[in-house]
């Protein structure tokens, strides 16, 4: 059985930072991506950032750019994502999500149960 166990939201200020991990168990990497969605409130739910974990090929929407960096442990099943210099806009509930195409869910056969990141003063 697959499961993936979001951890590391929470509340901060704008500007801040928080990390993100993802760890997927008893996923065999049969498609090399992993990543991040994310779901703001009333909006529909939006691919963040992907990675390969075969040759580290990273995929960021265009939102997050020079803010957010993902990285990956395979052989820990993990996924992470540092979120820098976070606006209020960014909040949403994060969602780890495998295997990982930024345009769309479809690809997507296992979910994590989602954390909340507030950014807010």
């Amino acid at each position: 059985e697959v499961h993936l166990a979001e951890s590391g939201g929470g509340l901060v200020q704008p500007g801040g930072s928080l990390r993100l991990s993802c760890t997927a168990s008893g996923y065999a990497f049969d498609d090399p991506t992993i990543g991040w969605f994310r779901q703001a409130p009333g909006k529909e739910r939006e691919g963040v950032s992907c990675i390969r974990t075969d040759d580290d090929s990273i995929y960021y929407r265009d939102s997050v750019l020079g803010r957010f960096s993902i990285s990956s442990d395979r052989a820990k099943g993990a996924v992470y994502l540092q979120m820098n210099d976070l606006s209020p806009e960014d909040t949403a509930v994060y969602y780890c999500a495998a295997p990982c195409l930024l345009g769309t869910e479809e690809l997507v056969r296992y979910w994590g149960q989602g954390i909340q990141v507030t950014v807010s003063s």
